[in-house]
């Protein structure tokens, strides 16, 4: 019975969020589209002609606002264990990038293998136990810094969803020695009560195997 009056909670919260009704009517697929929207007025980091890997990408609402802003040369290349319907301009792949199938066909969709910016808007199924939740955001959290070593060209960018808690300061030691700017960002459509947060690294100094 509690199970099923928290998914009525989050039913009604949820439908009557306003920025869910805005992403409505503005053509969003999803909310998270703001915190993009957001993130890049203030850092400017999707340009014309970028290419950009979206980690987590269903149902598509980071990829939607990418790929509208590097059209004219650019590249979205959009990963995901979940189903995913197409949008234009952007290459759509259902897979488990963890996996070697899955990092294979990233690594084939990138001209030359690179990109210039990664997002990463994953989050863990929610299991109710904090600490286990956050153990499992801060993995995804470092599955992504991982990707955009391999993948980023000097001087790229990586946009990670992070959780306040174990583990967050390591990351963000990590990704520090990494790039030359990170900051850590909490947009206006990101529930107050919640506690992600999303880091902004920028100008990536390259891997030791550049």
């Amino acid at each position: 019975m509690a199970k099923k009056r928290g998914k009525r909670t989050w039913m009604t919260r949820h439908v009557n969020d306003p920025w869910v009704q805005r992403s409505q009517q503005d053509g969003y697929r999803s909310r998270a589209s703001y915190k993009l929207l957001e993130i890049d007025e203030r850092h400017g980091l999707l340009r014309p002609g970028r290419v950009v890997v979206d980690l987590g990408a269903a149902p598509g609402g980071w990829s939607q606002v990418a790929a509208s802003r590097v059209a004219s040369g650019g590249r979205v290349i959009a990963l995901d264990l979940l189903t995913m319907e197409p949008l234009e301009g952007v290459r759509v792949i259902q897979a488990d990038f963890e996996e070697e199938a899955g990092l294979d066909a990233l690594l084939a969709a990138l001209p030359d293998g690179r990109a210039d910016l990664v997002l990463s808007d994953m989050a863990p199924n929610i299991s109710g136990v904090k600490v286990a939740d956050q153990a499992r955001a801060m993995a995804l959290a470092e599955l992504a810094l991982e990707l955009a070593i391999s993948v980023l060209r000097p001087g790229g960018a990586l946009v990670v969803k992070l959780f306040h808690g174990a583990g967050f300061e390591s990351w963000m030691a990590t990704a520090r020695s990494l790039f030359e700017s990170v900051r850590v960002r909490k947009p206006e459509a990101s529930r107050a009560e919640s506690r992600e947060v999303y880091a902004v690294a920028e100008r990536f100094r390259g891997s030791t195997a550049d």
